[in-house]
C-alpha cells in the first residue's frame, strides 16, 4: 500500500495530477485544497490513500494529513465513497466542513458538490463527535508556540501569531511564517 510519495509534479489538470517519483509517474487525484498547493515542475509531497478495487488501483493524494483523516472519515458514511469524498473536499474549506458537521447544518453540507439532504444527515450521523482531526492542528499549533517562545520570542506576540498562521500548512512552513511575521520582535 502506498502511503507517501514525494516527487517532481509533471502535470496538473483537475482533478488529478501527475508525480514523477523517480521517472515513474503516478496519477493521484486531489481536492482542489490540494491542487492549489502544487507548483508544476517543482517537488511536492502528497500523503496517498490507496484505493484498491477488483479491477482498479487509485491513488487520491493530500498535501496535509489533516485533509486525509478527514477524507478517511468521510469514506465512513454509507453512500460516500473516494470519488465523492474528493469533490466534497473540494467544496469548501476543511474548517467549514468539520463546523458543519459539529454544528449539525444539514443546509450548509447540502451545499457541498454531490451532497444530498440524505446525505448530509447521514454524514452527521456517522460523524458527529468523532472528528478529533481538530487536535491534531491544536497540537501543531502548541508545538508552534514552544518553538518560538522557546526561541525568545514573548508570549503573548506569539499567542497573535499563532493564530494568524495557515493551520493546513505543513509545521516548517507555518514556522517559517510565524518566524517572519514576528520579524525579530524579541
Amino acid at each position: 500500500m502506498i502511503g507517501y510519495l514525494q516527487g517532481i509534479v509533471k502535470w496538473v489538470e483537475p482533478p488529478s495530477v501527475i508525480l514523477d517519483v523517480q521517472g515513474v509517474g503516478y496519477e493521484v487525484a486531489c481536492s482542489t485544497n490540494s491542487l492549489g498547493d502544487l507548483p508544476e515542475d517543482k517537488s511536492a509531497a502528497l500523503w496517498i490513500y490507496t484505493h484498491v478495487r477488483e479491477d482498479i488501483i487509485q491513488l487520491y493524494g493530500f498535501t496535509t494529513q489533516v485533509e486525509k483523516k478527514l477524507f478517511e472519515s468521510l469514506l465512513k458514511v454509507n453512500g460516500i465513497g473516494p470519488k465523492m469524498a474528493i469533490q466534497i473536499l473540494s467544496g469548501a474549506t476543511l474548517d467549514r466542513i468539520i463546523d458543519s458537521i459539529e454544528q449539525q447544518d444539514v443546509k450548509a453540507l447540502t451545499q457541498l458538490p454531490k451532497v444530498g439532504k440524505k446525505i448530509a444527515e447521514q454524514m452527521i450521523l456517522t460523524l458527529k463527535g468523532k472528528l478529533v482531526i481538530d487536535s491534531a492542528t491544536q497540537e501543531t499549533q502548541d508545538d508552534l508556540s514552544s518553538a518560538l517562545t522557546n526561541l525568545g520570542f514573548k508570549p503573548l506576540d506569539v499567542q497573535e501569531i499563532v493564530k494568524k498562521v495557515d493551520r493546513k500548512k505543513p509545521f516548517e512552513e507555518q514556522l517559517r511564517s510565524a518566524l517572519t511575521a514576528l520579524g525579530g520582535g524579541r
